[in-house]
């Protein structure tokens, strides 16, 4: 059996006029399939209005291609099936559904120039992530910015984190490492860092001269 294509929920919502019912088990069966410290940003995604995120390793799960993601993933664990890998990616790609349809979330995300630098499944790979990001960062509800190397030292170099914020409720952080991930709802906490991501974006280059860098490298690739 194949995987559940996204867009299915949406429709059986609309047929038996079940007010998000369907869309509401899709979502909860995507949470599951991935670890249990991600699962709740996996549930809150959805639901976001707004989405700040900054990644100094990896290209983030929500702009990954599928080759970027499987290669990224057939090294994070050797031993897994080529069937279970596949499941992962499908899972991984399932997430990028919140950036699409008629009112995706206002997304922000600054990039640490070193990912677009680094070989991630060989240069064809890297070349469609970098295409990939470009198109992303011309949607009108993203704003995509690159942290050149250049840049001097700021409050978040210590790891990834997101904000995410929904329509019903305060936003909450989620930080993540090494195979474990953290929610941080504590409101002191939650503005420090939000403050710190506000200083990363003014410190990153423009959306325009982000966007040429990228350009660049894919060309050079």
């Amino acid at each position: 059996m194949g995987p559940i294509p996204p867009e299915l929920a949406a429709r059986l919502d609309q047929v038996f006029s079940t007010d998000g019912l369907f869309k509401r088990l899709y979502e909860e069966i995507t949470a599951q399939s991935f670890p249990v410290h991600s699962r709740r940003r996996i549930e809150l995604e959805p639901k976001a209005v707004s989405i700040s995120a900054w990644s100094p390793t990896v290209v983030p799960g929500l702009l990954q291609t599928a080759p970027y993601a499987r290669a990224l993933l057939r090294e994070g664990d050797p031993r897994a099936s080529d069937d279970e890998v596949a499941t992962l990616v499908r899972a991984r790609m399932a997430r990028q559904e919140v950036l699409k349809g008629n009112s995706p979330p206002n997304f922000s995300v600054v990039i640490c120039e070193s990912v677009l630098r680094r070989n991630v499944g060989g240069p064809d790979v890297m070349r469609e992530q970098l295409s990939a990001l470009l198109a992303h960062s011309s949607q009108r509800t993203t704003v995509l910015q690159v942290m050149p190397l250049s840049a001097e030292t700021h409050g978040l170099m210590d790891g990834s984190m997101s904000i995410l914020t929904t329509a019903d409720g305060p936003p909450v952080i989620y930080t993540e490492g090494i195979r474990s991930g953290t929610i941080i709802e504590d409101l002191s906490t939650v503005r420090l860092l939000a403050r710190s991501y506000d200083v990363l974006t003014a410190s990153a280059l423009s959306r325009d001269a982000s966007a040429s860098m990228i350009r660049k490298l894919m060309e050079a690739s």
